[in-house]
This record gives structure tokens, sequence and C-alpha cells, in this order.
């Protein structure tokens, strides 16, 4: 679906931003591929060739990407929130992990996973091994965050919105990580955008040139 979707929108799109967790799981090695996703990769190298502009902002799930997406298909890699300016309208784009300030397992598998000597023993493991061990742990990962509801203001991308984004003068904050899709006025001049997932909702967002619109596509 997300290969046929990505067919139908390439003679209009000038830009694709893919927010993160296209992968279960992702690791690079330096002499291995890993097998599978060969329509999903082979895609986004052709509308690379085309001209598209493409960008990737690393998610829990795949923030073991290195260079090869970059080299292969073009893809530019973002790790870190990153702010920019589309038509006089300013966004500000971001997987959207860790900003719960109370999580702290969260925080502490974020810098296990992030951690340069660990990602270097994990590249030691033979990769059936490794990949065996990670799909495992990313797919119970899934389940679990795939169930949990938006909070509105409880919700801890709100409150961090609130906190360092909201008189900041953005017109759009977007975020991926989250499975719900949402569109929520943070206030009067900004909204918030959580795009939700393609494996129940099926939730994107198109911006025309004037404004953002959340939409779906019917499976």
């Amino acid at each position: 679906m997300l290969v046929a979707f990505l067919d139908e929108i390439k003679d209009s799109a000038s830009d694709i931003f893919l927010m993160g967790d296209l992968f279960d799981f992702w690791f690079e090695y330096k002499r291995v591929v890993p097998r599978g996703f060969s329509r999903i990769l082979g895609k986004i190298a052709e509308l690379s060739d085309r001209g598209i502009r493409l960008h990737y902002f690393t998610g829990n799930h795949d923030s073991w990407m290195f260079d090869y997406l970059t080299e292969e298909t073009g893809i530019r890699l973002y790790r870190h929130p990153t702010a920019i300016t589309l038509n006089d309208k300013h966004f500000f784009l971001a997987h959207g992990d860790g900003f719960d300030e109370k999580d702290h397992t969260f925080r502490l598998l974020k810098w296990i996973f992030t951690n340069r000597f660990l990602k270097w023993a994990f590249a030691r493991l033979h990769p059936n091994f490794a990949f065996w061990i990670a799909n495992g742990w990313s797919k119970h990962s899934r389940i679990i965050h795939g169930a949990d509801p938006f909070r509105e203001e409880n919700e801890p991308i709100v409150q961090y919105a609130r906190k360092y984004l909201e008189n900041q003068g953005y017109d759009y904050l977007v975020f991926g990580h989250r499975h719900c899709p949402v569109d929520y006025p943070l206030n009067d001049h900004t909204r918030l955008f959580i795009l939700g997932d393609w494996l129940s909702h099926f939730s994107y967002a198109v911006f025309d040139g004037e404004s953002l619109q959340l939409k779906h596509l019917t499976p």
C-alpha cells in the first residue's frame, strides 16, 4: 500500500518527509544489507532519481541508520528536531520520541541505543542472531505503544510543545512516533500534527503550499 501510494504522488510531490519508524528495526552492518524492504527502498530511490527531495527523521525503531540510505537512495537523514520554512509557513519537525520528561525508562533505552560502544558491540553479533533479538523486541514495543490513546493536554508531546515551542512562531508542529493521527490546535496560530501510522490508520499529511491537512488512505 505504501509503495502504491508513493507511486501515485510521484508526479505531484516536491518533497516527501518520512517521520521515522518506517522499519520495525533497522541496523546497518558495514558489508551486509538487511533482507527485505526491497520494494520500498527501490521506490524511494526512484523518487529521488526523479528529483523529489526526500527527508527521513530517524525514529526509536530505526535510530541505527548510518549512511546506507543516503548513499544508495539519496535520502537526507535527520537525527534531531529541525525547523524549516516552506512558502512562508514555519514548521517544527521531529520524530517525537523522548519528549516525556517523566519517562526515565525510555530515556535510559534511548541512551543505550545511541551509545557508540554498544552500537559497535551489536555489530559484532551475527546478523541472524542480532535481527532475531531486535525484531522480537521491536514488535513487542510496537504493540504496546499502538494501544496508547491521545490524551490532549496530558499528552507528553503537547506538554513539550507548550513548554518549549508554543511561542516560537511556528505554524505547524509535525511529529511521528505515536500511532494515532491527530490535528490539535495548540493556540490561535499553531497546530500540532501527529501523523499516525500505516499499521491501522494509513494516515499522512499534505502541505499544498498554503495549509497542512491530515488525510487517510482507504485500505
